[in-house]
């Protein structure tokens, strides 16, 4: 979920900015850059880039300040771990705001909203996970991977209609009526 225009005060702009900072620098010292160094690791990552940029360069407008599209962070937070999914996902925003889909002001909110909140709640749900149930492919593939995907694109949407609605852009009635 992305945002467009002008929606929140410039105060709130600012804090979300700051926090956007702090979770962005400690993603890059809690990045695992040694392992990254690995060729074929790399060339995944880059190639993981590329499609996410893909997915999220296509997307449906549900609202004048609302847009949507697939999430896939899930699987670069499997794949990699919450720091480079961090990472990927400030990249890969970055990419689709330079394509022109999107505004530099509501960088930070668009990264929350589609990158760092997502990517959150599949660690969460990954160590929750790997402490109560047995270890197993298919556990791992059903609930981490597909439950746990839902579940964030939900946490994401919700977030993003929360904060609609708490910035007066849109009501619950207009949002549900479409």
């Amino acid at each position: 979920m992305e945002f467009s225009g002008p929606l929140f005060a410039p105060s709130f702009h600012w804090i979300l900015t700051t926090l956007y900072l702090l979770v962005l620098f400690y993603a890059i010292r809690q990045a695992p850059w040694r392992r990254l160094y690995d060729g074929d690791l790399m060339n995944v990552l880059f190639g993981s880039c590329v499609v996410l940029l893909l997915l999220w360069s296509m997307r449906v407008t549900a609202t004048e300040h609302l847009t949507f599209h697939l999430l896939a962070i899930t699987t670069i937070t499997l794949m990699f771990g919450w720091s480079v999914a961090v990472l990927v996902g400030t990249l890969v925003l970055a990419g689709v705001v330079l394509n022109g889909g999107g505004s530099w002001q509501l960088f930070p909110l668009n990264a929350f909203t589609t990158a760092i909140a997502p990517a959150s709640l599949t660690m969460i749900s990954l160590v929750v996970v790997r402490s109560l149930l047995p270890k197993n492919f298919f556990i791992y593939v059903l609930v981490n991977g597909f439950l746990t995907s839902g579940v964030a694109a939900l946490v994401s949407g919700y977030l993003a209609v929360g904060l609609l609605v708490m910035s007066g852009a849109s009501s619950l009635i207009d949002l549900r009526s479409g």
